[in-house]
C-alpha cells in the first residue's frame, strides 16, 4: 500500500486507488482518539464526582467511599475520612473527626474550634487542591440528637463557604449510622 501525500491529501491517507482488496490484509489498528480519551474520562467515579456541584454538603446516597477515593486522586484533591460509627456523642463524633482529619484534639473539641481547623488552620497550610470529604456513620442518639447532626452539618456548610470563597473545591458527603 503506498502513501501519497498531496495538496488534497494532507494526512497521509491511502488514496482510493491504493487499496487492495487482499483478504489477508489486517484491518487498521484503532489508534486513540480525543473522544475515546474524553469517553473514558466521562465514565467511571470521576465523571459521578464532577456531576455534584464543587461546594457542597449532601448524603453520600449514590457513592461509594471507594469510587470518591478514587475521583478525589484522579482530581489531584485530598480525600478525608472519618468514620464515627461507634461514637455516641457529641464528643465522641468530635473525637473521631479529629482523628480522621489529623487535627490536634484541642482543636476540635467543639464545633467552633472544629470550624477554625476546617477553615483558617489548613488555609495558612498553603494553597489547597481541593476537598472530598466522608463523615460516615453519624449517630442518631439521644446524646447526639438531631440538633447537634444539623448544627455538625453547618459547620461544614460553613466550611464549604469559605472554600468556596477562595475557589477552592471542597465537597462533603455525609451518612448516618
Amino acid at each position: 500500500m503506498t502513501t501519497n501525500i498531496s495538496e488534497n491529501n494532507l494526512y497521509g491517507q491511502p488514496l482510493l486507488g491504493d487499496l487492495t482488496s487482499s483478504a489477508s490484509t489486517a484491518p487498521p489498528a484503532k489508534t486513540p482518539t480525543w473522544r475515546i480519551a474524553l469517553a473514558a474520562r466521562e465514565d467511571g467515579p470521576t465523571a459521578s464526582l464532577r456531576a455534584v456541584r464543587t461546594n457542597i454538603v449532601q448524603s453520600i446516597r449514590a457513592f461509594r467511599t471507594e469510587d470518591l477515593v478514587e475521583a478525589a486522586g484522579e482530581l489531584g484533591q485530598h480525600f478525608i475520612y472519618a468514620n464515627s460509627t461507634h461514637a455516641l456523642t457529641k464528643s465522641e463524633v468530635l473525637e473521631s473527626i479529629a482523628n480522621g482529619f489529623y487535627f490536634p484534639r484541642q482543636q476540635a473539641k467543639n464545633f467552633d474550634g472544629l470550624l477554625n481547623s476546617l477553615t483558617t488552620l489548613i488555609d495558612r497550610s498553603g494553597p489547597q487542591p481541593g476537598f472530598v470529604i466522608v463523615l460516615e456513620g453519624l449517630p442518631c442518639t439521644h446524646k447526639f440528637d438531631k440538633e447537634a447532626r444539623e448544627t455538625l452539618l453547618d459547620v461544614f456548610r460553613d466550611a464549604v463557604e469559605f472554600w468556596a470563597d477562595r475557589r477552592v473545591s471542597c465537597r462533603v458527603f455525609y451518612s448516618f449510622a
